[in-house]
């Protein structure tokens, strides 16, 4: 299988405390680690480390934090032909706080994600297709439209996109926050629409109807960075690989369950045997 992704890539700057602040508080005494991230970025290697064949298409800065960014993409075999170095923007950069729980709080600084273009995409995308909203929305909606294939659009962050988008993809997945965002909007295309709940599993829908629900296996959870994009990944592959609505999302809910056990987003994206392996320990 060999999929497309159009997304952001991101260094992230990740502050574990004690307690995510409050409005005007400050929370000392944190611990500070750098990983790559950037929902494009990550989304991709869920999707490799599933066994997927990744093409990623984005921006990083001309600086240091690039080979940062996209050193775990190298590493697992995403192909970054379609990754440009922009020589005026920085790469982006995401700050991240994580508390005890693994809950956390995200500021993102775009960089160079908000200047990829519609000149920076194929003509054609012919693979099927994962896109989310961390770069332009205009170039987010040309690579659907230059799409002959599957489309999985998670629609996050949340933002106005047009009809015509929701109606071409053919799995919009969102948080339940993003859900409300978008409304009966989700439902209006013949797609699957699947809605994460963070702790409380996934639900996958289809014209507006409850396919399945699922419950994720229950782990230690450390750092959820990370865990949506995985879901992401997995629902996609499995999906294409012809599983079952209900089988499909049994396998991304495990795979984000696994990616809260480690900190990071992209340190902490499974592999195919992982998935499974906890799969096959569910009753």
């Amino acid at each position: 299988m060999r999929l497309t992704v159009v997304g952001s890539i991101n260094l992230d700057l990740v502050a574990v405390a004690s307690h995510l602040p409050g409005p005007g508080e400050t929370v000392s005494g944190a611990t500070l680690s750098r990983h790559p991230g950037g929902k494009g970025a990550n989304q991709a290697l869920a999707a490799a480390r599933l066994g997927a064949e990744v093409c990623l298409a984005g921006r990083v800065g001309d600086d240091v934090m690039a080979d940062e960014a996209l050193a775990l993409l190298e590493e697992f075999g995403v192909d970054l032909s379609g990754v440009i170095t922009d020589k005026a923007a920085p790469t982006g950069v995401a700050l991240i706080a994580v508390d005890p729980a693994g809950e956390n709080q995200i500021v993102v600084a775009p960089g160079a994600n908000h200047e990829v273009t519609l000149e920076d995409l194929p003509a054609r995308i012919d693979a099927p297709l994962i896109v989310q909203l961390e770069l332009p929305v205009a170039t987010v909606e040309a690579a659907v439209g230059r799409s002959t294939g599957f489309v999985c659009a998670n629609l996050a962050p949340a933002a106005p996109v047009s009809d015509q988008l929701l109606r071409r993809a053919d799995l919009i997945v969102v948080n339940e926050t993003e859900a409300a965002f978008y409304g009966d909007l989700l439902h209006h295309g013949g797609g699957w629409v699947a809605i994460t709940r963070g702790a409380r599993g996934a639900a996958l829908y289809r014209r507006g109807g409850v396919i399945a629900v699922a419950e994720p296996p229950a782990v230690e959870a450390v750092d959820a960075t990370g865990a949506g994009d995985a879901f992401v990944g997995a629902i996609t592959v499995a999906l294409l690989e012809g599983m079952s609505g209900e089988a499909a999302l049994r396998f991304a809910c495990a795979a984000g369950a696994l990616a809260a056990t480690r900190a990071g987003a992209q340190p902490s994206l499974p592999s195919r045997a992982d998935v499974e392996a906890i799969l096959a320990g569910q009753p």
